[in-house]
């Protein structure tokens, strides 16, 4: 049976790198936080969303204004629990149709940011979680987002500490030097097939 294999990290941290270098092996890789993306632009889910504020949440050509959401979600926790409540069970019915597509391979990757934070991890066979000094990914995400770090120290608090990552992850990447990431990647790849 296929393994799932969990892949996470804090804002910044650098996950989306390590997912496209596995990618680049020819292992697939389920980047959650773009079929999220996908799934909220379908007409029926899109509406769902709409109904959750009082103000419009689309841009003029109808799709989600997603920096809008993110500022009214990421300061008022009740809403940020509504909207997952709507996104996530439809990206777990999207993965699972996804994992049948895969079964041939030994193992998948998973990729979600907020894997702990939603229980995600419970139903992965392993963990591995990319990880970063907070400064570092802090800057990061500013220069990737264009975005305040007050607007990103806001997300932080909404995920999982640091430590209490590592605690429940298999394996740890510490994303400073890239040639480093990807050689630690290699060796965690090696123990995966060997599963």
């Amino acid at each position: 049976m296929t393994k799932i294999i969990g892949l996470t990290g804090g804002i910044g941290s650098g996950k989306s790198t390590v997912a496209n270098y596995i990618a680049s092996k020819g292992i697939p890789v389920y980047i959650a936080d773009e079929e999220a993306k996908n799934i909220m632009e379908r007409a029926d889910v899109k509406q769902r969303i709409q109904n959750l504020f009082s103000e419009s949440i689309l841009n003029k050509d109808n799709t989600l204004n997603r920096k809008k959401i993110a500022e009214l979600v990421f300061n008022n926790s009740r809403k940020l629990k509504e909207l997952n409540a709507i996104v996530h069970p439809e990206v777990q019915l999207h993965f699972k149709n996804w994992l049948k597509e895969h079964e041939n391979f030994p193992f998948i990757i998973k990729e979600v940011a907020i894997l702990f934070e939603t229980g995600g991890h419970n139903q992965c066979d392993k963990v591995i979680l990319i990880t970063a000094p907070e400064d570092l990914r802090i800057e990061r995400a500013m220069k990737r987002d264009n975005v305040s770090k007050e607007s990103i120290l806001a997300r932080i608090k909404n995920q999982l500490p640091e430590a209490s990552k590592i605690e429940l992850s298999d394996f740890v990447i510490e994303n400073i030097i890239l040639q480093k990431t990807l050689l630690k990647t290699d060796e965690i790849l090696k123990i995966l097939a060997k599963l």
